[in-house]
């Protein structure tokens, strides 16, 4: 029976509609106990019926144990939040002469329930023989909502307001806010994501054009469906000419970094820049520096994921009043991290099973 390791199983009710799931698929489960947290009644309700373990997979050292020691090893792992798995993990997991004792199972598949698989060394993967799968779109909206609560949130100044009122000042702007349709909107990277905000940015009364270094990643936005969204030819140009600029594109070589000192400095005098995406996109060092500066065109940023996280999290953006942070949150509710922990359970079960047919297998 092939063996699978949730690394960070959904919270709640969900957890049990996941291990559930794995287990209707003939998977026997190892479920870690971690980030669990109610582990009395989850031992209760599956005790007997899964594994436990209980170790930090952020830890390398703890992560090659727990999925490769005590002579049993794992066939899948699967992880929600994104745990580094760097080439000693690999290497550990897929040679059974690293377990002690041995024999175990040899790790064949890497899961992720959510999109984005730059967590992952996917060239020590592809050397191992370990498939990578993930689910793009399961929270193309979800995280299209949450942008776009961002943007309402900095143009028209919520978090300060906030502040001014739990102090108890009644704090009047000093100048109008700018309605959404007075603002354009530059979204970089026109996949789901990018092309789930355009629509309903747009639906909204807001000029809404984009760049994308390469063709939309389907499925896009229908035409007729939504206000036109006007392709610009550059980076630059969108920086230089939107009020508002939301980045959706995933880290890779070529996208670390994009958005550095030069960039920032492009763009619109009292603009907005929000990051849904992924912390390394953005030098986060250079946003500190531009939103201190109060002679820089950019007014205020919402920043939802960072260059460190989780027990490692640490940002130079940390006290600043015109940066809005939260701690990697957007693709977070009910319905997409459902759709994204059962759709895992399936592409890890297929894959184990010799079905690659229709499941999303990333190379490079």
């Amino acid at each position: 029976m092939k063996r699978v390791l949730l690394l960070d199983a959904a919270p709640g009710g969900l957890l049990d509609r996941e291990v559930g799931r794995l287990l209707g698929h003939g998977l026997a489960v190892t479920l870690n106990l971690r980030r669990v947290a109610d582990t009395a009644r989850v031992r209760a309700e599956w005790a007997g019926r899964v594994r436990f373990v209980d170790f930090d997979p952020f830890d390398e050292a703890e992560l090659i144990a727990g999925t490769v020691g005590d002579g049993v090893g794992h066939h899948a792992v699967k992880s929600r939040a994104g745990v580094p798995m760097g080439a000693a993990f690999l290497a550990a997991a897929t040679d059974p002469a690293a377990t002690d004792p041995g024999p175990a199972a040899r790790l064949e598949v890497v899961g992720r329930a959510g999109a984005g698989t730059d967590h992952v060394d996917l060239a020590a993967a592809a050397r191992c023989g370990v498939a990578v799968t993930h689910t793009p779109g399961s929270n193309a909206v979800a995280v299209a909502e949450f942008a776009l609560a961002q943007l309402l949130a900095l143009t028209r100044h919520l978090p300060s307001y906030n502040e001014a009122s739990h102090h108890g000042r009644w704090s009047s702007p000093s100048t109008p806010a700018a309605g959404l349709a007075d603002l354009t909107l530059g979204v970089v990277g026109l996949g789901r994501i990018g092309s789930a905000l355009a629509e309903r940015a747009g639906a909204l009364g807001m000029a809404v054009q984009s760049f994308s270094r390469r063709a939309p990643n389907g499925p896009a936005i229908a035409p007729g469906t939504a206000p036109e969204v006007r392709p610009v030819g550059s980076l630059d140009e969108l920086l230089a000419t939107s009020d508002v600029v939301s980045l959706h594109l995933p880290l890779t070589r070529e996208t670390r970094g994009l958005i550095g000192r030069p960039e920032l400095a492009r763009m619109r005098p009292g603009a907005i820049l929000l990051n849904t995406a992924r912390g390394g996109i953005v030098d986060e060092s250079a946003l500190a520096d531009a939103l201190r500066d109060p002679g820089h065109p950019l007014a205020a940023a919402a920043v939802d994921t960072f260059e460190h996280e989780h027990a490692a999290f640490a940002s130079p953006l940390f006290g600043l009043p015109n940066a809005l942070l939260t701690p990697h949150v957007a693709g977070m509710t009910g319905s997409a991290m459902a759709t994204a922990a059962l759709r895992c359970a399936d592409h890890i079960a297929y894959l184990l099973a010799g079905r690659p047919e229709g499941v999303p297998v990333v190379t490079s």
